[in-house]
């Protein structure tokens, strides 16, 4: 009889099941026919993410991703070189099938400065925008050419080790906090940079 009344118990607890989520990748014009999907692990959130890159002020390209994430993995944040800018956006949420939309860049100066390069020059001033907080120096590869970059990021950018994003990061580069701190005389103070210099469709896997 008590084994018959454990299974009946058992039986009746509340069943945990794994979300719904749509799924999708999008090609550059941020367009993501999405498809649902039952998410393998219970543990699994529906996760959006969006890259929006600009150039020269204008925006370049939009890149959107669906699927089931990590918590972990839904992590955002921009970096900003002033003729280049990248902004990452990215949401969980614990609703089947609610990962449907993520928020347009908002491009507001948020009143800290730093430096920015133009040619070999780099002592243009910089307006951060949005949660851009530090100031990065860094030292990339164009074309085979070594050339120094410099600009606003988030600190998400500066501080984020997840693993989907370590072939973005700069081994070169660095963060500081600071109006102007990314000058010559303080390149090396401050903390690791998270730089997101390419976005490629790799970064949602």
């Amino acid at each position: 009889m008590l084994i018959i009344t454990l299974a009946l118990g058992v039986w009746l607890l509340p069943k945990a099941h794994s979300l719904k989520c749509y799924e999708c990748t999008s090609g550059s014009n941020g367009t993501c026919p999405a498809a649902p999907k039952d998410c393998p692990s219970q543990v699994q959130q529906c996760g959006i993410t969006t890259i929006t890159t600009f150039t020269g002020g204008s925006k370049d390209q939009v890149i959107t991703a669906k699927k089931c994430s990590a918590a972990t993995e839904c992590v955002g944040g921009s970096v900003n070189f002033g003729s280049a800018k990248t902004v990452i956006l990215s949401q969980c949420c614990t609703l089947d099938l609610c990962n449907t939309k993520v928020s347009e860049p908002k491009l507001i100066p948020n009143g800290n400065k730093c430096y920015s390069c133009e040619g070999q020059e780099c002592t243009r001033t910089l307006n951060c925008e949005g949660e851009e907080d530090h100031c990065i120096k860094a030292r990339v590869t164009v074309d085979g050419q070594s050339k120094i970059m410099k600009g606003c990021a988030s600190k998400t950018m500066c501080l984020q080790s997840s693993a989907q994003f370590k072939q973005y990061v700069g081994p070169e580069s660095i963060c500081c906090q600071g109006d102007y701190c990314n000058s010559a005389s303080r390149s090396t103070a401050g903390l690791l940079l998270w730089l997101v210099s390419l976005m490629s469709a790799s970064f949602f896997y």
